[in-house]
């Protein structure tokens, strides 16, 4: 029996047109503490307006909209949290996120989406200066301080993934660490590993702040300046390059890339987690979707295909590079050997 294919429909168009209401909707639902409002039990519009010091109408239509959109459910006009939001956006879970918003929603990124035609006619972001890459951006403190609560996992998962059970002595060099947690995942898993992390002087407090948190301080230092212009020294056992490289050009990476390939001791590894999509360049849909992240708020950057990778460490002097996907994240990992 044939398909026949469904009919044209702008559906699509206004969604997409519309994409900003969903923005402004969760930011509200955040800001409101709404989330955590129904995670303590209160369940229906009146007791939530009260909860929140809001009107019992504006609650009622917020809490619609963000059923239909699927971050709550309503039964019997009594409102749930769905698995993801009670686990992500009620403030009471260690997994808390709704702090990202003053790095995801900051003017110093949202700014460069306002216009991308222009930046689609210039073939880069028409913010000041180098847009996000600009020395010492102050957005960096924020996304060390509101994206920490998503990198947990990812960390534990790579930290795993390249040292397993080792508790071998190791020198690790995380660039541009920001929060830390990747660096600090790897003394977490190995209690003979020492960490350098490198990034602006006031990321790194961030970075230093959580290293005491979790009991590595003594085995954590900093490294503070440019990562294209502080000397790293050698002898390296694991170089991190976490959500980094897509910043900048190839030529541009792959003059970091040798640095880096210096600073490794013999046998050493670089370790790069980033958003990788297919040779398609259209899949899968978040990896494929973050060049158009780069291109709003970088000058030249990118989201690499594992070829470019390959291509890029292999200029730099690497030996030869490995594909790990890390599930259940969106990102990939690219160890490539001296």
């Amino acid at each position: 029996m044939s398909q026949h294919p469904s009919e044209p429909s702008p559906i699509l168009f206004f969604d997409t047109i519309n994409a900003h209401q969903r923005t402004a909707a969760l930011k509200a639902a955040i800001d409101l503490d709404l989330f955590t409002a129904i995670g303590k039990g209160n369940a229906t519009a009146q007791s939530i307006a009260q909860s929140c010091a809001a009107s019992e109408r504006g609650v009622r239509i917020l809490c619609d909209y963000l059923t239909v959109i699927g971050f709550l459910t309503k039964e019997d006009g009594r409102y749930e949290l769905t698995p993801d939001s009670s686990m992500f956006l009620d403030r009471r879970s260690p997994a808390y996120v709704g702090g990202a918003t003053e790095f995801l929603l900051s003017p110093l990124l949202t700014d460069g989406f306002k216009d991308i035609a222009a930046a689609v006619r210039k073939g880069g972001t028409v913010m000041k200066d180098a847009g996000t890459v600009t020395p010492e951006n102050p957005v960096w403190v924020d996304f060390a301080r509101g994206m920490a609560p998503l990198i947990g996992m990812p960390a534990q998962l790579m930290a795993q993934l390249v040292i397993g059970e080792s508790k071998q002595k190791m020198k690790v060099l995380d660039i541009a660490a920001g929060h830390g947690l990747f660096g600090i995942a790897f003394a977490q898993a190995n209690p003979n590993a020492e960490v350098v992390a490198q990034d602006w002087q006031q990321v790194l407090e961030v970075a230093q702040e959580n290293a005491r948190a979790a009991g590595v301080s003594e085995r954590f230092t900093t490294l503070p300046g440019s990562a294209f212009e502080v000397e790293f020294g050698t002898g390296f056992d694991v170089i991190l390059l976490t959500n980094f490289l897509h910043h900048f050009d190839a030529p541009t990476c792959e003059e970091l890339l040798r640095k880096v390939h210096a600073a490794l001791g013999e046998g050493g590894r670089a370790v790069t987690l980033e958003f990788v999509p297919n040779e398609d360049r259209v899949s899968p849909p978040g990896a494929a979707m973050f060049s158009l992240v780069m291109l709003g708020s970088t000058p030249s950057g990118d989201a690499y295909t594992f070829s470019e990778f390959e291509s890029m460490f292999r200029n730099a002097g690497f030996s030869h590079s490995e594909f790990h996907p890390l599930p259940p994240t969106m990102e990939q990992v690219v160890i490539s050997q001296k």
